[in-house]
């Protein structure tokens, strides 16, 4: 093995090629899994639009769910009182 698969193998600059190219590798597929996933939402609103649910509320509803019930009950007692001061 000459001194330059070594360095390649082992570590450059003292950075380990290996781990750093596992890391970026990972990386990549994780960003190919997401992009997937991405277009499954996707076609799961495309589903939900066809079948006439509104994929705004949808999507409102998810974000409200991923909040703490608390928080979620503040912000529901300002709107009605802002609806109440604008008279809605």
């Amino acid at each position: 093995m000459d001194n330059e698969t070594l360095h390649d193998d082992a570590s450059v600059g003292g950075i380990a090629a290996d781990r750093l190219r596992s890391i970026i590798e990972r990386v990549e597929r994780l960003e190919e899994e997401r992009k997937a996933l991405g277009g499954d939402i996707k076609d799961i609103f495309s589903e939900a639009k066809s079948a006439g649910f509104d994929v705004k509320v949808i999507k409102q509803i998810i974000r409200i769910r991923k909040q703490e019930p608390a928080d979620v009950e503040e912000q529901e007692t300002l709107l009605d009182v802002y609806r109440r001061a604008l008279g809605m």
